[in-house]
């Protein structure tokens, strides 16, 4: 008789929607300030008799998982998606001696805040329509603190200085060599802080490590003279460790976002690089990780963002 062998296995609660309002500005608290996550928590550790006997001894509620969230989101506010996602996953390992590990992974929503000079309460906000920042963070006794941080539905465009030819071509290829041509993407980009980053400064300001990242990023893409979506990737990760010294590998996932343009002749009309089509499906996909020479990387190449 055969034997079955009980792999890797994790639970816990997932897409915990939280929104948090921080009042401040004196007393009355009139000066609003809003952080709004996503927050996915996964547990792993001794949880083999849950699995094949069904005792629950081991097994802390998903539910509580959920409780923990709002309730940390209240007792320590959130300074940062990273800082969050650090707090509640060192609470979960050091908390209960069954978890091994426990990994967090949040969404951030921005909002953009709609000022009213008439008044002096500031609390009306207007959702940000491009990227979800991202955050996962790692924690085990064991091997310590893991933290990435990331973003994606970032949609960029450079309407001209990209090119793309001099490609293998065979009895199937028949793509023109374009000398002119609109590159876009959708950017999902994820970077693994330092150790020294995540662990040792509690204080790190991880909002302003995210915005760095992205500045240098959209940077990188716009000044980038680009003769392929590889060699924008490239120069968008190193933008990033070239400016940002806490982290030290950069993963992009970058659909390209194709435009053909549309043969206007039957109507008469020349088209001069002006009017394209903006095709949604099928999509070239380019991946790639760029990380500090001598550095291990720690990116899964799979992605656990989806579109």
């Amino acid at each position: 008789m055969s034997k079955h062998v009980l792999a890797q296995n994790q639970y816990g609660k997932a897409e915990n929607r939280i929104v948090r309002i921080a009042r401040k500005g004196g007393e009355d608290g009139a000066w609003h300030e809003i952080r709004d996550l996503n927050v996915s928590v996964a547990l792993r550790g001794e949880y083999r008799d849950v699995h094949l006997t069904g005792d629950n001894a081991n097994c802390l509620p998903t539910d509580t998982t959920k409780n923990t969230v709002y309730a940390f989101a209240k007792e320590h506010g959130i300074a940062s998606p990273e800082a969050f996602a650090i707090l509640l996953a060192k609470h979960f390992v050091t908390s209960q001696p069954v978890i091994r590990e426990a990994q967090v992974r949040v969404e951030e929503f921005a909002w953009e805040r709609i000022p009213v000079p008439t008044r002096k309460e500031q609390h009306s906000f207007v959702r940000k329509g491009q990227e979800v920042r991202t955050a996962q963070v790692t924690y085990s006794e064991a091997t310590g603190l893991q933290v990435l941080s990331g973003l994606k539905d970032l949609t960029v465009m450079n309407s001209t200085n990209s090119e793309f030819h001099g490609f293998i071509k065979d009895e199937y290829t028949t793509l023109q060599e374009a000398y002119d041509r609109i590159l876009a993407t959708k950017v999902t980009a994820r970077w693994a802080n330092s150790a020294a980053a995540a662990a040792a400064d509690p204080e790190h300001d991880w909002d302003r490590s995210y915005e760095k990242a992205r500045r240098h990023m959209l940077e990188a893409f716009a000044e980038t003279y680009s003769y392929s979506l590889q060699q924008t990737l490239h120069a968008m990760a190193c933008r990033v460790l070239d400016h940002v010294p806490t982290v030290n590998e950069v993963r992009l996932n970058l659909p390209n976002k194709h435009h053909f343009l549309v043969d206007l002749e039957p109507f008469g009309l020349k088209n001069d690089n002006e009017v394209y089509f903006a095709a949604d499906r099928m999509y070239g996909l380019i991946e790639g990780t760029v990380h500090r020479d001598g550095v291990q990387p720690v990116i899964a190449t799979s992605d656990w963002i989806t579109a």
